[in-house]
């Protein structure tokens, strides 16, 4: 072989290589951005950083969130060099998940929640880096926010933090199977469960004792999802959850409202095998037991049991039971029996719509009665429904309804 063919070869060689190293390279960001897209869908993070009331453009932010101290914008998650992410680095992104500190220094509000994104490891926060890096810039300034002094300081934050913020990544339990170590993870994690779902302080903050015990998130009760003993959810199977997460239907009842987002834009798109690792981790959890309730007028169960057999029972059944995955079951919803009555009124004065997904493309609907029902009648009905329930709770007071009302009417142009 002479000098030239040694030379011929060692050329195509080269060319041969450098061809295979950037397939490789190729592939290997392909893989990164796919996971970062998955990552970013089980985060639900459209969602907030979309101004749907606007026809927003996804990922451009804008949207509004009702805090119990103001209004957040969210901000562009595009990368747009002026208005969102363009002249962010990795590092800066990692920050803001890891720390909640912006590309600047400033101290993010929590209603990012960077405390359970805290919990992410770091090649899943590149993951999602590298996604967002590969949507169309959008120019798309976001509103000031809507915070009184001195929470409107971004410094007010750092005591915040000191007080209830802990920068951790989540540990694996080596006592725990794989699919529970999963499931926790996607649960405090990415999908930040504990944002809605677990009771805060007077400052925002999760109470740990209430750990995904329900709470209350713009005049929402987002309900009890411990599903071991005692547990809100209880009575449902791991199939169950997986298939509320999944399809938007289960026997007990469909996503509706701000849970319906979620399932539409979150976890309809998420693997089975991650939606049976956090029915796994859910069922894990085990719950005080209820309290003994306070008993409740005769005559109001009365007049509460008239109105439902007259407005409610045509679809919910005489006995309460529901029609499995069309009419939930109210006797054992664990919206009915929570401890705060928020959503089942509201959704008794507003309707509600079930989430059309690609598994159950036909949306369910309830009408609203806030336009038949006066505050009292709601009250009574109410309180005949947690009398009946499989897990009994109090009764509920004609100014309770009247506040929820008077909110919807205010904010939404609600019946009055």
């Amino acid at each position: 072989m002479n000098q030239k063919q040694c030379l011929s070869i060692s050329a195509a060689l080269a060319a041969w290589a450098l061809t295979s190293f950037a397939t490789e390279a190729q592939e290997l960001a392909s893989s990164q951005v796919a996971k970062g897209r998955y990552l970013t869908q089980a985060g639900d993070c459209m969602a907030c950083h979309t101004d749907f009331d606007n026809d927003g453009i996804p990922y451009a932010g804008g949207r509004g969130l009702e805090t119990p101290f103001g209004v957040i914008y969210t901000p562009n998650l595009t990368p747009d060099d002026e208005t969102g992410l363009g002249r962010w680095s990795r590092d800066d992104f990692y920050r803001a998940l890891n720390e909640g500190i912006g590309r600047s220094g400033e101290h993010l509000y929590p209603a990012f929640p960077y405390p359970y994104f805290t919990h992410m490891p770091r090649e899943d926060t590149d993951a999602i880096y590298d996604y967002l890096r590969t949507l169309t810039p959008v120019r798309a300034e976001k509103p000031e926010n809507d915070l009184p002094f001195p929470l409107s300081l971004r410094g007010s934050i750092l005591g915040w933090k000191t007080l209830f913020f802990e920068d951790e990544e989540l540990r694996r339990d080596p006592e725990q199977s794989e699919a529970w170590n999963r499931g926790r993870y996607l649960v405090d994690g990415p999908g930040h469960c504990g944002a809605c779902h677990t009771g805060k302080n007077f400052l925002g903050a999760d109470l740990e004792e209430e750990y995904l015990r329900g709470g209350t998130l713009e005049h929402w009760f987002a309900p009890n999802i411990r599903g071991g003993d005692n547990g809100g959810i209880s009575d449902w199977s791991e199939r169950d959850i997986v298939e509320f997460l999944g399809a938007g239907r289960a026997p007990h009842t469909a996503p509706m409202q701000r849970m319906g987002e979620v399932v539409a834009i979150s976890t309809q798109n998420l693997e089975r095998s991650d939606l049976s690792a956090i029915a796994t981790y859910l069922k894990s959890l085990d719950d005080r037991p209820e309290p003994e309730r306070e008993d409740i007028e005769t005559e109001r169960l009365e007049v509460g049991e008239a109105i439902y057999f007259d407005s409610c029972a045509a679809c919910h059944d005489a006995d309460l039971t529901g029609v499995p995955y069309f009419f939930a079951p109210l006797v054992s919803s664990n919206k009915v029996s929570a401890e705060d009555p928020t959503t089942v009124i509201r959704v008794i004065l507003e309707g509600a719509r079930a989430v059309a997904t690609d598994a159950a493309p036909t949306p369910l609907s309830m009408p609203p009665f806030a336009w038949k029902l006066n505050d009292d009648q709601i009250a009574d009905l109410v309180s005949f429904l947690r009398h009946r329930s499989n897990r009994p709770a109090g009764s509920v007071s004609a100014s309770q309804v009247s506040e929820i009302r008077n909110y919807l009417i205010e904010h939404q142009g609600g019946e009055r």
